[in-house]
């Protein structure tokens, strides 16, 4: 750009409906200004539970632009990638990686879950976007082209992928990729091998998830020139934001309670996420007792990463909120130490080893929700561990010492929750 104030705006749409315009200004600035037609259709699409007809506030809070400095606003921020994705992206575009309008303008053809974003041409924007100033200064800054790139929020390496015939090839932007390929971690050993076992366990406890794989990294096509570890496989884990061709709206706790990603684990807990199941799920009841056992089996499954952004709900009808499958369970005590807590606060405290069926009363009884209600689940999950999961836990692919870290860590729990090895 040749001017302090040039500003290039990028148009958002939602299953062909027009959500408004992202203008990135030069000096950092980024604009959200809603389209007047989404504000007042009653069947729009939903953007953000906070934009959805069944929000109180909706539409006096689409009807002012939504203005930041220098970061994009929280239910844009938090669709782009953290840690080395996004730094290998920020390389790759020779940009900052605090420069997220570049970054979103980039991604904007696949995103997380159904939102669209395209480069506008300056002649094409409307008036109600750009002041006259402003408008004199537009560019179309952004050329989006149909290499490979893609946006996947969190902070492991990862790749959407398209499988055929057991290969996997990263898919061209704007292609709607099947499968999120995680390959093996720089930092942590056997990662595909421990979220794979932990997810398996969840299944057995109950807990719905995704078609997941191990997948040897030799039929992985096309990476990028990145230093792997000498690992054998990846972990994949298939796309619930995409189905039969088609993308299906999604967003997670932290775009839901707008709150920026570097704040995942210390501005919310298991009750707010509970309460807005409860309250805007199409069924808020099963919803949250689903979330109960996806609570405990954490706690099980010394998972301390269960913070906002591993949290999501779908919209499959294209309005009202679900819960989305499970995700990015891990079994992270083995790789933290002494670890013993969750990632966000429940009920009354946050500590595995002190968690019991009374703090899940009483985190249920603070969410609105009948305890009669969650007490079963509970119940079932540890039924179903402690029956399933000593036996399934020899079979399974983590490693050696991971096993051993696991069991060790059932004998400490609560004498509610503790899990005997056969």
């Amino acid at each position: 750009m040749t001017s302090a104030d040039s500003v290039s705006v990028l148009e958002l749409t939602l299953h062909g409906a027009k959500v408004g315009y992202l203008a990135g200004y030069q000096d950092g600035r980024t604009i959200l200004t809603f389209s007047p037609e989404f504000i007042v259709n009653q069947a729009r699409p939903t953007f953000s539970l906070i934009t959805s007809t069944a929000f109180p506030k909706a539409e006096g809070l689409m009807k002012k632009p939504w203005v930041k400095n220098q970061k994009l606003h929280p239910v844009l921020s938090n669709l782009l990638p953290e840690g080395a994705l996004r730094e290998y992206l920020a390389q790759t575009l020779k940009t900052h990686t605090d420069n997220e309008f570049e970054l979103f303008a980039h991604l904007g053809q696949d995103l997380p879950g159904a939102l669209i974003a395209t480069a506008v041409e300056p002649e094409a924007i409307p008036d109600y976007v750009l002041d006259a100033r402003a408008r004199a200064n537009a560019v179309k800054h952004v050329i989006q082209d149909k290499k490979k790139h893609f946006s996947l929020a969190g902070v492991q390496m990862k790749f959407s992928m398209r499988e055929k015939d057991g290969r996997y090839q990263i898919a061209e932007s704007g292609a709607v990729g099947d499968w999120i390929i995680k390959t093996p971690s720089t930092t942590h050993k056997h990662v595909p091998l421990n979220e794979y076992t932990a997810m398996r366990l969840a299944e057995l406890a109950g807990v719905t998830i995704p078609d997941i794989r191990l997948v040897e990294m030799d039929k992985l096509e096309q990476l990028p020139a990145i230093n792997l570890p000498n690992e054998h496989y990846a972990f994949a884990i298939q796309r619930f934001d995409r189905q039969n061709g088609e993308r299906i709206h999604m967003e997670d706790f932290a775009q839901l309670l707008v709150k920026y990603p570097q704040d995942k684990y210390s501005s919310a807990n298991y009750q707010q996420i509970g309460k807005i199941l409860y309250d805007y799920a199409g069924d808020g009841l099963g919803d949250v007792q689903q979330l109960a056992r996806r609570l405990l089996v954490n706690i099980l499954l010394a998972n301390g990463d269960a913070h906002l952004k591993n949290w999501s709900v779908l919209y499959p009808d294209k309005v009202t909120p679900t819960l989305s499958p499970a995700y990015d369970i891990v079994t992270t005590r083995v790789y933290m130490g002494d670890e013993h807590e969750f990632a966000l606060n429940l009920g009354k405290g946050k500590d595995w080893y002190q968690a019991s069926m009374m703090q899940f009363e009483y985190w249920s009884d603070k969410t609105g929700i009948p305890w009669r209600a969650i007490r079963p689940h509970l119940l079932d999950t540890i039924e179903k561990a402690r029956s399933l999961w000593p036996d399934a836990l020899k079979e399974l692919p983590m490693d050696d010492v991971h096993k051993a870290g696991l069991t060790a860590h059932w004998q400490k729990l609560h004498p509610d929750f503790r899990i005997e090895m056969s």
